[in-house]
């Protein structure tokens, strides 16, 4: 078996990223819009900081998205009744429309990539996954 780890990661990235976005030309949302969507639709109205954080985007990328998808109407931002110096975001509904969409091509994906696998290769592949976040710490490379 190859374990060229880092190559291995890298081919895998690009296969997948190649894949999301043939999906996306095919009527569907990007991958980081479909982030965002998630994000909303577990709660909707979050500040734009909050919704940054939890895909891992600074100020700048949030920004950019979040006004591509007010742009495309998924989403719509808000002045903080209790903050007028920040900014909340809110699904509209062809936002909801297109998280359910989103939802169901998610599930898909997860059992295609599960596929062959078994639970305990999966949870060891997601620790593995998650264990770069603590090795490579946000703001380490800045």
């Amino acid at each position: 078996m190859d374990r060229r780890l880092i190559f291995l990661l890298n081919v895998a990235q690009r296969r997948l990223q190649r894949w999301m976005a043939r999906q996306t030309m095919k009527g569907g949302v990007t991958a980081a819009q479909g982030g965002l969507l998630f994000v909303l639709g577990r709660r909707d109205g979050v500040l734009i900081g909050e919704a940054g954080a939890a895909l891992d985007l600074g100020m700048p990328g949030i920004s950019g998205l979040a006004d591509r998808m007010i742009e495309a109407g998924l989403i719509e931002k808000r002045a903080d009744p209790n903050d007028g110096r920040a900014w909340r975001l809110w699904l509209t509904a062809a936002g909801r429309k297109a998280l359910a969409r989103s939802k169901s091509g998610v599930a898909d994906l997860n059992a295609r990539l599960n596929e062959g696998f078994t639970d305990a290769e999966i949870e060891i592949v997601a620790r593995w996954l998650a264990s770069f976040q603590a090795k490579f710490p946000k703001g380490e490379d800045e």
